[in-house]
């Protein structure tokens, strides 16, 4: 009970947090999510070198540097913080900075004396493409018409697809959907998922019509489906690299619910692919 208790208030304060940094925008936005970046790359990195023998400091502190430059590079750039001629100016300095990154982390690893030189490299830049891209590719929802919205609106369907596919899966699941990487993954809650994400995209459209207006009702619906499908593949994704280490939790660091990547691992496929639906829906429609 107690450890219920527990999960319960570690949840309500990282959904406050995140929904307060996405409707606030800005620098509360960059500030936050480079934040999650930080601790969501060291989580990676710690638990994907940990089986060649760990990832010396120096070479950690560089690539989480590195990521934190694609997630605050991208963010500044999509939200605009500054005049038009500094944004360019800066876009263009975070680009330069991170080819710097690239080519010193390749150089780093001539001498660094590790026992799997070549694995450590592309954990480094898994890491990279894996985390950080896909969180400072997020602020690209602010440049597109009821952005902010829709981004909460995100948020709100990935934890939507997970109550659904724990209510669902647990009342009637019995087909496994996975089992060879999830074994509790049932298709019945995978399906349950997808129907709450839809649901979540009806009753917003319904009742908060004045913030989607730009978005039609089947579009909403549509990004429920996307969201479904692709938070459960980032779930996946993600228990393929847990059970591939041997590790049950990325971290300890959410008291009840592991760690900061085992909290944002449905977002980090959702991110890109919702992005590429709502940005086809303003090219084709």
């Amino acid at each position: 009970m107690k450890n219920l208790i527990l999960r319960a208030i570690t949840g309500a304060i990282y959904v406050a947090l995140i929904c307060a940094s996405v409707i606030a925008g800005g620098w509360y936005f960059i500030l936050f999510f480079g934040l999650v970046s930080i601790v969501a790359l060291h989580e990676f990195y710690s638990l994907s070198n940990s089986s060649t023998g760990g990832e010396n400091v120096t070479t950690l502190v560089v690539d989480i540097v590195g990521g934190l430059i694609v997630c605050v590079g991208l963010s500044s750039v999509n939200l605009s913080l500054m005049p038009p001629y500094m944004t360019a100016v800066m876009g263009g300095t975070f680009f330069t900075v991170y080819m710097l990154y690239l080519i010193v982390r390749l150089v780093m690893q001539i001498y660094n004396q590790e026992s799997s030189p070549l694995t450590n490299l592309a954990y480094s830049y898994m890491g990279q493409m894996y985390i950080a891209l896909p969180l400072g590719l997020m602020s690209m929802y602010y440049t597109l018409n009821d952005g902010k919205a829709l981004l909460l609106m995100m948020f709100i369907m990935i934890w939507l697809n997970d109550t659904g596919a724990f209510l669902v899966g647990s009342m009637i699941g019995k087909h496994k959907l996975f089992p060879r990487i999830s074994p509790k993954k049932s298709w019945e809650g995978f399906v349950g998922g997808v129907v709450f994400s839809i649901i979540g995209g009806v009753i917003a459209k319904l009742y908060f019509p004045d913030y989607f207006e730009t978005i039609s009702m089947i579009h909403l619906c549509g990004l429920g489906l996307v969201v479904g499908i692709f938070a459960t593949w980032g779930d996946l994704v993600e228990s393929l690299i847990k059970r591939t280490l041997g590790v049950k939790d990325s971290g300890n660091i959410l008291p009840g619910h592991g760690g900061i990547l085992d909290r944002i691992d449905s977002l980090l496929l959702v991110i890109p692919a919702s992005l590429l639906y709502l940005i086809t829906l303003r090219l084709y429609t």
